[in-house]
């Protein structure tokens, strides 16, 4: 088991199993929770200073979400990324994450845009960094994404979307979190302007092409790097 008193915060009682889900599902798309961690029940309640009870809960909403998996001896597992899985989540991300960044150039407004730019020019200054730092560019690299997908308008499409970063997170931000060759791979940030330029002009086009190639390049590096598991 790995303990996880580092990465986890007190949870108010109050808030019960929605908060303990929310900070959960952070950690997975943060890429703090890696593919294979275990833990169990008791240990992530007593970290939490909550109960068992809407721990159960929660984790019960991310096993059946396809985040979280319990194994036979009731251990809570992160589960491990196969090529095959991996693949197909690509796919289906390529779609989903395509149509929301089309429709983001449509609908933004003028706030939403000026926040994209901010964080496009944090990520690039994150990447030329002297030692750049893996967990800041995992935080703005979601960030920037997540904001492109909120500005598309389409809610239940960002929910989507955002069950799909449950379950690729933690290989694709904690891979992005530790790999130099990744943070200084000067393609991340060419696809990043790229995409915010297309949402900018009102070139859906332009900008769903962007995020294609984004996506394309940072998977090719991440199966490249066998952090993967056979299938």
């Amino acid at each position: 088991m790995i303990k996880m008193s580092s990465k986890l915060k007190k949870v108010d009682r109050s808030t019960l199993s929605d908060r303990v889900h929310n900070e959960l599902s952070s950690l997975l798309i943060s890429g703090q929770l890696l593919p294979g961690q275990m833990f169990s029940l008791r240990s992530l309640a007593d970290t939490l200073g909550t109960s068992a009870m809407p721990v159960r809960e929660a984790v019960g909403r991310l096993v059946a979400e396809r985040a979280l998996e319990i194994l036979p001896n009731r251990a809570i597992r992160v589960p491990l990324m196969t090529v095959s899985r991996f693949l197909e989540l690509r796919t289906i991300r390529i779609e989903l994450e395509g149509l929301a960044t089309a429709q983001a150039a449509l609908n933004r407004n003028q706030r939403q845009l000026n926040r994209m730019l901010d964080l496009q020019r944090l990520f690039e200054e994150a990447r030329q960094s002297k030692e750049p730092n893996g967990q800041v560019a995992v935080r703005l690299n979601k960030n920037l994404h997540f904001c492109v997908y909120g500005a598309a308008g389409m809610p239940i499409l960002f929910d989507m979307i955002e069950a799909l970063w449950l379950q690729i997170g933690p290989v694709l931000n904690y891979d992005l979190a530790i790999n130099s060759e990744r943070l200084m791979n000067r393609q991340a940030h060419i696809h990043h302007k790229n995409m915010v330029q297309g949402i900018k002009m009102k070139r859906p086009e332009q900008a769903a092409a962007a995020l294609v190639q984004d996506l394309m390049s940072a998977s090719e590096l991440i199966m490249e790097k066998n952090v993967l598991s056979p299938d």
